[in-house]
């Protein structure tokens, strides 16, 4: 792949979990509205009950140019025969538009390697033949990678990679590992609160369940914060590296480091939002605070 070819998703996108609790009257009509605004991508997770596929299909038909990445696509929910065939008929549909983003996620399995189940899925992937037309674009896949391993898969077998609650210095770290060809999104929570107090509060609420998971403890010390910092909540440092919160142009230049660092693309994800209700108001005032194209 030429740096010609890289994966183009525009400098910023949304992330969100809004999608997945939302009926999906409002859905559409959320979604239509992001793209009003000019935002380049969505990308939606697989965590609450609505299956990848049919998620990413109905949000593009729902729109017009938006794109739409699957953050991520869960290798244990579907085999990936089902997996390659409905991403190809998504690129079929909607040509450059859907990106399949795959990982390992969803619960622990004892015994089971990330690194290489993710290896054996691709290989299952790339020997299949899709009894369909092929379409006329490419099928674009990217991995959820932390790891050096895991990012030299996504670098060498998919257009590149997804991080998730890294901090800058990792971005910087992964694009040296992605080398300057591979694809690199870079997920981010944001917090529109000024007050330290209470934007720290919020944010580790929202980080608590990632504290107290082994295999994120270990992401974070390999991060550089020791047991101390990530325990009682995680210190004022990690919390602040790892949530971006204050005013809107504030916000926005802290996610420029990430870009700064080597990032593509830095996905954006709104928290501190009150159960059932939606994040397009401060989608809305990001949409102005950053350049989306």
């Amino acid at each position: 792949m030429s740096v010609n070819d890289r994966l183009d998703l525009g400098p910023f996108g949304i992330y969100t979990f809004d999608f997945e609790h939302l009926p999906a009257a409002q859905v559409r009509e959320s979604v239509q509205e992001l793209e009003e605004l000019g935002w380049p991508a969505v990308w939606v997770p697989e965590l609450l009950g609505r299956e990848a596929l049919t998620h990413a299909a109905f949000l593009l038909a729902s729109t017009e140019r938006i794109r739409v990445v699957n953050g991520i696509a869960q290798i244990w929910s579907r085999g990936a025969k089902w997996a390659h065939g409905g991403a190809l008929l998504l690129a079929d549909a909607y040509p450059d538009r859907h990106v399949l983003g795959l990982g390992f996620g969803g619960e622990p399995k004892p015994g089971v390697k990330p690194l290489a189940a993710m290896a054996a899925y691709l290989d299952e992937m790339d020997a299949l033949r899709n009894a369909g037309p092929a379409p006329e674009g490419p099928m674009r896949r990217i991995l959820a990678a932390y790891g050096p391993k895991m990012l030299e898969l996504a670098r060498d077998r998919a257009a590149g990679a997804q991080t998730y609650h890294v901090n800058v210095a990792h971005t910087a770290q992964s694009r040296e590992i992605l080398g300057p060809e591979a694809f690199l999104a870079v997920e981010h929570p944001v917090l529109f609160e000024s007050d330290p107090g209470k934007a720290r509060a919020v944010a580790r609420e929202h980080l608590a369940p990632y504290l107290s998971q082994p295999y994120n403890v270990a992401k974070f010390r390999r991060l550089g914060y020791s047991d101390e910092e990530i325990g009682g909540g995680g210190s004022d440092r990690l919390v602040d590296d790892l949530v971006f919160w204050g005013e809107p142009d504030v916000i926005a230049g802290k996610l420029r480091a990430h870009h700064e660092a080597g990032a593509d693309h830095v996905t954006v994800q709104v928290i501190g939002i009150e159960p059932g209700a939606s994040a397009m108001p401060q989608w809305r005032l990001l949409a102005e605070a950053l350049p989306l194209r």
